[in-house]
């Protein structure tokens, strides 16, 4: 790994680092991983990374993701050695079951070379019939557990629960007791609120959980509300005073609010707790989470020097993959000037800046792309992307991208490769990603579009024509008149697919720079009509869902049209699922997969206006 260490001027002190030596550091620290004993660290400095992006992650408005999908990101996280993967809700749709359920079979039974394997956590309530689900989903894992909460703050007992706090207690050593007779024993119990609880009142709850049978204790700041000192001193005083708190691990979870999310993690650290609960992204509830990749990168950078040596067990090289992977299928874009992983966190465009950067790189970065897993200056390698390229050079720069595909997908992609190098001069990486984006990174195809027509202009009402193959593998014609071109073409999709839906987002955004670059848009939908698609929220109760899709090409209109049809295909296979998965314990409104194909298409809502970089556009 590539890191640069300034130099070190506390204490009256001055010692360098080189990217060197950080690198064997860090590599060594990964591969020193602590056995894993669920309510013990034998190092007192490791900090267990948990990460909840398939559960709190996908809460986030329009981040479904189907079950093919989860599994990947779950392969992702494991590559990138998450210690715990809370892998969903198992009890809010038979989908989340069935996800959950694969994920603890395959991802939590992949032994790396190392003897590592990723815990795999269900989320659940504290009602019996939750526990019992979500321990069937997980118990298959080589390390299973049950992850509990109940809100333990006076505003929420009082108007959410209508619970007195003798009645809280009672419930939470319940739920412990009876995860603990079901054969579970990993337990992490959440009092949600934390940041907003009496602490006297915590102390009791905490204490009492511990002599129940769990085994971590997870303190959220679930509406952000904490600044760093106070959620560092709460840390602190539950360690000090909670009875039997020397037998368990302490965890935080941080939401984003004010934007304090990494800080009170790292405080929380600081102040004894042992797990940090964070998603890749920063992504979830409202502002999100606490960012794993701000978190990891901090302690990687800094843990030495100024966290009195925390370390973690992450591959940082992954981090950049994992990234892009949970953007795509999840549909939330990363903000350019997000830390890490943002499309501005490399660049430098003041001249001051960039003539430091020509003399010596550790004048204005602290880490190396490549050190995240992210390629710079993919030139210097001596492969130069064009129409000439083959199918091994477009794989080598694959896998220099942090890209592992097999051979069929790595042929999808080359076959958009070189239609793109036809009519673009150069590819850069970025063009690359966006491909894999849109080749790689999609629902299961149940319809594909082949080919888009669209006659626009003054004189005329725009029209689409286009083909696509259905899921009985035949070529259909479609045609559609809209009050633009991208209307017009996805009301020819809508002619073939007949799926009640309702675009609530659109935007599109340019991969590169020039009249030939490469456009990548955006859609969310949710189902329309006599079609549903709510589940059950951990906090929140029925939920209604959305889904999105991303679709690449020159053409804006065909990469608008791409991007329809995979929201679509999400949304058919997600609501399929839930025909085709047992529905025990579910109170999802079911819908056949032959009515999802046949229903008629309502349009009214497809004339809603794009925006392009923040600007408003016809559709």
């Amino acid at each position: 790994m590539l890191l640069r260490n300034p130099v070190n001027t506390s204490a009256g002190c001055r010692s360098k680092y080189s990217a060197k030596h950080a690198s064997r550091s860090l590599t060594t620290q990964a591969s020193q991983r602590p056995l894993y004993i669920p309510n013990k660290i034998d190092d007192p400095n490791y900090i267990r990374i948990f990460d909840t992006t398939l559960r709190d992650g996908e809460q986030s408005p329009g981040a479904t993701m189907t079950s093919q999908e989860k599994l990947d990101v779950a392969r992702q996280l494991s590559k990138l050695g998450v210690d715990i993967i809370e892998a969903g809700f198992p009890m809010s749709s038979p989908d989340d079951f069935e996800a959950v359920y694969a994920i603890a079979k395959e991802v939590g039974n992949d032994v790396h070379p190392d003897g590592y394997a990723p815990v795999i956590c269900g989320l659940s309530r504290t009602k019996f019939q939750d526990l019992d689900r979500a321990w069937d989903a997980v118990k298959y894992a080589k390390y299973p557990r049950v992850h509990t909460f109940l809100a333990t703050s006076e505003i929420h007992m009082k108007y959410k629960l209508k619970m007195t706090p003798q009645q809280v207690i009672d419930n939470a050593v319940a739920a412990v007791k009876h995860l603990r007779e079901l054969g579970c024993n990993d337990i992490e119990f959440s009092p949600e609120d934390a940041g907003r609880s009496d602490p006297a009142f915590l102390y009791e709850v905490l204490g009492a959980v511990i002599q129940a049978g769990a085994t971590t204790l997870n303190i959220p700041d679930t509406t952000g509300w904490n600044l760093p000192h106070e959620f560092g001193g709460l840390i602190e005083k539950l360690r000090k005073n909670t009875s039997g708190a020397d037998k368990v691990i302490f965890s935080t979870h941080c939401q984003n609010d004010l934007g304090l999310a990494t800080a009170n993690s790292l405080a929380g650290a600081l102040a004894g707790a042992r797990q940090i609960e964070c998603t890749i992204n920063g992504i979830g509830e409202r502002a999100g989470n606490a960012s794993l990749e701000e978190i990891v990168m901090a302690i990687a950078l800094r843990g030495d020097q100024q966290m009195n040596g925390l370390r973690t067990g992450i591959h940082p090289v992954h981090i950049y993959p994992t990234s892009k992977m949970v953007m795509d299928y999840s549909g939330m874009m990363v903000q350019p000037h997000k830390a890490i992983v943002g499309a501005n966190a490399f660049a430098h465009e003041s001249g001051i800046h960039q003539d430091g950067m020509l003399k010596n790189r550790n004048t204005y970065e602290i880490m190396t792309p490549e050190s995240i897993g992210l390629s710079r200056n993919p030139e210097d390698a001596g492969i130069v992307l064009g129409k000439l390229s083959g199918r091994n050079a477009l794989g080598s720069r694959l896998k220099s991208l942090g890209y592992d595909l097999s051979g069929e997908e790595l042929d999808d992609v080359f076959k958009r490769f070189k239609a793109l190098a036809e009519v673009k001069k150069g590819i850069s990486d970025e063009d690359i990603v966006a491909l894999m984006s849109d080749e790689v990174h999609q629902a299961q195809t149940v319809w594909e579009l082949l080919d888009l027509q669209v006659v626009c202009g003054t004189m005329g009402m725009p029209t689409a024509t286009l083909q696509m193959k259905g899921p009985d593998g035949i070529t259909r014609m479609g045609v559609g008149v809209g009050t633009g071109p991208v209307d017009a073409a996805y009301k020819a999709v809508d002619s073939l697919v007949r799926v009640e839906a309702d675009l609530i987002d659109y935007s599109v955004n340019s991969v590169s720079e020039g009249i030939e670059a490469l456009a990548t848009t955006r859609v969310v939908i949710k189902p329309a009509g006599r079609l549903s698609a709510v589940s059950e929220h951990a906090s929140l109760g029925k939920v209604q869902r959305s889904f999105s899709g991303q679709g690449s090409h020159e053409d804006i209109v065909v990469a608008s049209a791409r991007a329809y049809t995979h929201a679509l295909n999400k949304m058919i296979g997600w609501m399929s699922s839930r025909q085709s998965s047992p529905s025990s314990g579910s109170k999802t409104t079911s819908t056949t997969a032959s009515s999802v194909t046949s229903t008629s298409v309502r349009n009214s809502s497809r004339s809603a206006p794009a925006t392009v970089s923040g600007k408003a556009v016809a559709a």
